[in-house]
């Protein structure tokens, strides 16, 4: 996705219904019975994602509320002593159904990669995609060329504080998760996210997938933000998988190459400079997926990123 757009999603008034695991007690009971595998409801209602559901976690310091949507594994209730890893995925209007299905899909013939919980983290309610993401996912005000008049930037560290103190916990106290295995991933802005969380609370996440992270946002302020932590920090204890596409740098005359910033040449460099530290508990690879660009990626990116965390013989 280009660095001030998202991918293809629905508004709130369109988003995709999702199917109860349980449901509060405070909660209306539906006109009709949840569908089951195999089966959709029928009659012109929206589509589900069987097993998941959607919470309000209201965030008290800004007076939002965002949603967080929560998909579990297919042995989740016949193995009520068993905790899984759990995975947040930002933009999750886009990413939580996708990942979803892909996780499912590779162990279709086996376990090739380890159950987990799946988080999505929504918008906030009322808004557009992108005005929530620009303020949520971006580390500085500075914001971007392309960017509206008017258009706020740089609240990330505010939206940290609500991903630590009010979703983290809300997820730990309601599902089984195994928070020793908690990882993180965000594609473009939601990347950018990502490596500021890597670099100033690292412990958040002990593994990181950062898909076509943003660096060149504000003059490249996650270089400064990297030079500033190996200042102070003698490791970095996280497993990060970074991948971007062959055409996300610029290329003039060559129309494959469409973007306005070298993300491929920014993430070698992010790459290169963390392994330059040489922390000793930090693992991290780069993929540049050929033949793709910002908005076809992903897909890829996604899969490979789950098998280098969840992999059956990950380390």
């Amino acid at each position: 996705m280009p660095p001030e757009t998202i991918p293809p999603e629905m508004s709130p008034e369109t988003s995709v219904a999702v199917a109860p695991h349980k449901q509060p007690a405070t909660t209306p009971a539906p006109k009709e019975a949840a569908s089951v595998p195999g089966g959709q409801r029928g009659h012109g209602q929206p589509y589900e994602i069987i097993g998941s559901e959607v919470w309000d976690v209201p965030d008290p310091v800004s007076g939002r509320t965002y949603q967080v949507f929560v998909a579990v594994p297919p042995s989740y209730a016949d193995h009520p002593g068993r905790r899984y890893p759990v995975l947040y995925v930002t933009d999750a209007d886009y990413a939580f159904p996708l990942i979803r299905q892909i996780g499912r899909r590779l162990n279709g013939n086996g376990p090739d990669i380890d159950e987990f919980i799946l988080v999505g983290l929504s918008y906030a309610i009322g808004e557009d995609g992108m005005p929530s993401r620009r303020r949520d996912y971006t580390p500085t005000p500075a914001g971007a060329r392309t960017a509206p008049a008017g258009a706020v930037h740089g609240m990330g560290d505010a939206y940290i504080a609500y991903l630590r103190d009010r979703v983290l916990p809300f997820v730990a106290d309601r599902y089984r998760t195994a928070e020793s295995e908690r990882y993180y991933l965000g594609h473009s802005y939601g990347a950018l996210l990502g490596t500021q969380i890597l670099l100033s609370e690292p412990e958040l996440f002990a593994g990181y997938i950062l898909g076509s992270p943003s660096y060149w946002y504000d003059d490249h302020h996650m270089d400064d933000m990297e030079s500033a932590f190996a200042a102070t920090r003698k490791d970095l204890p996280a497993r990060v998988y970074m991948y971007v596409g062959q055409y996300e740098d610029m290329r003039p005359g060559d129309p494959r190459y469409a973007g306005r910033h070298n993300m491929v040449t920014d993430a070698r460099r992010m790459t290169r400079a963390l392994r330059s530290r040489n922390y000793p508990s930090l693992r991290i690879e780069l993929d540049v997926l050929d033949a793709e660009d910002h908005l076809s990626v992903a897909p890829g990116g996604f899969t490979r990123g789950l098998k280098y965390l969840l992999g059956t013989g990950a380390q």
